[in-house]
């Protein structure tokens, strides 16, 4: 069995080149996602930078710590604080009075900077530990050693990266898994259908069933050894330049590094074996079933096109995504903008309608009506070799649909948040920055300044959530320029002892009292509901004062009337001053952050890389065996030019079937992202990325033509 199965990839090495390919690339790119990942959960320990002189650190609170239900008893949670509590004066006063403290040195942007009258949230301390321990007590945090770096400012920057790179390498692991698998299995599946002759021949010389299959399996297995190996070496290779990619673009802090664990390896070799032989099994069972008598005619690739267990896994996941699609939209419409889920549910409408291409191809190909001659051949080709067609749409239909919903679900999400900021002001002139100044409003000028703060909130006995927020400077200017949503009560009865919320709260009628903590952890205050606002795209309240904001800095101000006056006002401010749509546009870009797109863009080259070797592969197979047909056409009078209009015009017309089913499983995802976005009352903007979408369907159709055209004029030589 071991000389044949070598024997026989000897021999088929040119088919078996796609599969080796895409299997190496496959482990490759695991490998080396698992490598970053594995960087993610255990990054390099940082040494404090603020306090990095003092043994010793005494710190505000920086958690609010709330009891809530588990089952039978109960348990504390602790959500973190936007900024630690100030060190008590009396506390700092002791400490002063017996040991040397300083407050450190913060970063120019921070906005309460050490020279500040204010109470300071954090001092070093020159003394041991243990006597300062005794001192404090519980009136405020003790850090020594590596827990220092928790006075740093902006400590949880490092660490939401990491959570942004481990999204997103997880993201393309999963992309890489799943095309991988689609392109082996279709390769396999493609491979075995144009070997029914030999595999009749081998039952004619009494090869059973079985050995038939197991012939396929071993062959599966010698491609995944060889294919994994060579993966991994690849993704050695190249985890090193994916961490400089990450940190260059901006995803990953500058001391990001892989490398180290040995389990990405094992867990990638394994994966690339179990998935070649998972994409060989369908495939095996189908051989085994040839029959002796197929020896006596040529190998027919259209027979049993769509067997009862495709159709079958095809049709429950294509009505699998469906029935998500409308259940995410009639339960929790948010999620449809959430990029997890406009990434993953996409993959059972395309994994369903890819399973049922064969069915699909032929009433699509015969629909398109093509000019002349040529154009019957193609049309009738396509439609006839139904598998054929089929293996080059599947591909296509994959980055197609990827690219379309990716980038369409993105923009169209970042379309409507920067659409609807600008709906909810009325303001002429936007000053913003991350700490501006005071300033006075001149004659005929109405300025609102708002700043970030958060609020806590039960939901239930059982959880404890955190809310961004808005703290409103002048309760009566914000009313007057903000156009929100409404959906109860009046946002002008704002004042300190209310709050504006959204449909996400538990309580959310106006005139109710509902509980909250502020974003320094006081509380817990009584608020009444002053007005109720619509969920929107996610940043639709809640809305406080400033008297239950503390810590707030102002970074945005509206303003309109007062012309230039207006202007030279906000300038005043310290911070960037430009019309009300000039902010707009740059604090929502349409395009989206560099960062995302990066990361679109990364598991988007996944999909089109896999497809390329794909199409190549399966065109290069595909067309090397027509050499008898494309004779006929030749004896026919049909001249070596036309013979290869007929065969480019099959694989260009195979990839526009693919690029109408990408098109259709894109519009069902987009089409329900803007119910979703209607239901939240939030602006309903149509993006469709052609721009992406048509770049992806070019190169899927330069791809194919070349693969096409080159063993055919090879073969009308």
């Amino acid at each position: 069995m071991l000389t044949v199965v070598l024997s026989g990839l000897r021999a088929r090495r040119a088919s078996f080149l796609g599969g080796f390919l895409a299997l190496a690339l496959g482990v490759g790119l695991l490998v080396t996602t698992g490598l970053g990942l594995s960087a993610t959960f255990h990054p390099p320990e940082r040494p404090p930078q603020r306090f990095a002189s003092s043994p010793v650190v005494v710190q505000g609170q920086d958690r609010l710590t709330l009891d809530v239900r588990r089952g039978p008893g109960t348990a504390s949670v602790a959500h973190r604080l936007d900024r630690p509590q100030p060190v008590d004066r009396e506390l700092l006063r002791e400490l002063r009075a017996r040991w040397t403290v300083t407050t450190g040195d913060r970063t120019p942007s921070d906005p309460t900077p050490a020279h500040s009258s204010a109470a300071p949230d954090a001092v070093g301390v020159d003394a041991p530990a243990a006597e300062v321990r005794d001192l404090v007590g519980h009136r405020a945090q003790v850090l020594t050693g590596d827990e220092r770096r928790r006075a740093d400012p902006d400590p949880d920057r490092d660490a939401d990266a990491l959570v942004g790179v481990n999204a997103l390498l997880g993201t393309a692991g999963g992309v890489t898994a799943f095309v991988s698998v689609f392109v082996v299995a279709s390769t396999f599946a493609f491979a075995v259908a144009l070997r029914r002759r030999e595999f009749g021949l081998l039952r004619t010389a009494g090869a059973t069933p079985g050995q038939i299959r197991r012939l396929l399996l071993a062959e599966a297995a010698a491609l995944g050894v060889l294919a994994s190996a060579a993966g991994c070496a690849l993704g050695a290779a190249g985890a090193p330049l994916l961490a400089r990619l990450l940190v260059d673009g901006g995803l990953a802090p500058a001391w990001f590094t892989v490398g180290g664990p040995v389990w990405p390896f094992h867990a990638a070799f394994w994966t690339g074996v179990t998935v070649a032989l998972a994409g060989a099994l369908a495939s095996s069972r189908r051989a085994g079933k040839v029959g002796p008598t197929a020896a006596l005619r040529s190998a027919d690739v259209d027979t049993d096109t769509l067997p009862p267990g495709r159709a079958l896994l095809g049709t429950g996941l294509l009505l699998a995504g469906l029935g998500l699609l409308v259940w995410t939209y009639a339960t929790d419409p948010s999620a449809l903008l959430k990029r997890k889920t406009y990434t993953t549910l996409p993959m059972l409408l395309i994994t369903g309608i890819a399973l049922l291409s064969p069915v699909l191809v032929r009433p699509v190909a015969r629909l398109l009506r093509l000019p002349g001659a040529v154009g019957t051949l193609v049309r009738e080709n396509s439609a006839a070799s139904v598998r054929r067609t089929a293996a080059v749409a599947a591909p296509v239909l994959v980055t197609v649909a990827l690219a379309g919903t990716l980038f369409g679900s993105a923009t169209g999400v970042t379309h409507a948040k920067g659409t609807e900021a600008r709906g909810q002001t009325t303001a002429e002139y936007v000053a913003a920055g991350p700490s501006l100044r005071p300033v006075t409003a001149p004659a005929g000028t109405v300025l609102s300044p708002t700043g970030p703060t958060s609020v806590f909130v039960r939901d239930g006995d059982a959880a404890v959530v955190k809310y961004g927020a808005r703290a409103v400077g002048d309760p009566a200017a914000f009313a007057e320029l903000a156009r929100l949503p409404v959906v109860a009560g009046d946002p002008r009865d704002l004042d300190d002892r209310s709050i504006l919320v959204n449909e996400e709260f538990e309580r959310r009628r106006a005139g109710e009292t509902v509980e909250v903590w502020r974003a320094d952890g006081t509380g817990p205050v009584r608020l009444r509901v002053a007005a109720v606002l619509a969920v929107g795209t996610g940043d639709n309240g809640p809305y406080v004062t400033r008297a239950n904001a503390p810590g707030s800095v102002t970074d945005r101000i509206d303003a309109r009337g007062g012309g230039t006056a207006a202007v030279r006002a906000l300038e005043a401010s310290g911070g960037t001053v430009g019309t009300a749509d000039a902010w707009a546009a740059a604090a929502r870009p349409s395009e989206g952050s560099p960062q995302a797109r990066l990361g679109m863009f990364l598991v988007l080259g996944i999909a089109l890389v896999y497809t390329v070797i794909g199409l190549a592969n399966t065109l290069l197979m595909a067309t090397s065996v027509r050499g008898g047909e494309l004779a006929s056409l030749r004896l026919a009078g049909a001249t070596r030019t036309q013979v290869l209009r007929v065969v480019t015009g099959e694989a260009a017309l195979a990839v526009a079937i693919g690029t109408l089913l990408g098109l259709a499983v894109t519009a069902l995802v987009l089409g329900a992202l803007g119910a979703g976005l209607a239901a939240l009352a939030a602006p309903v903007v149509a993006v469709f990325p052609w721009g992406t979408v048509g770049a992806t369907a070019g190169v899927c159709a330069a791809v194919a033509v070349a693969a096409s055209a080159l063993p055919a004029w090879r073969l009308t030589r």
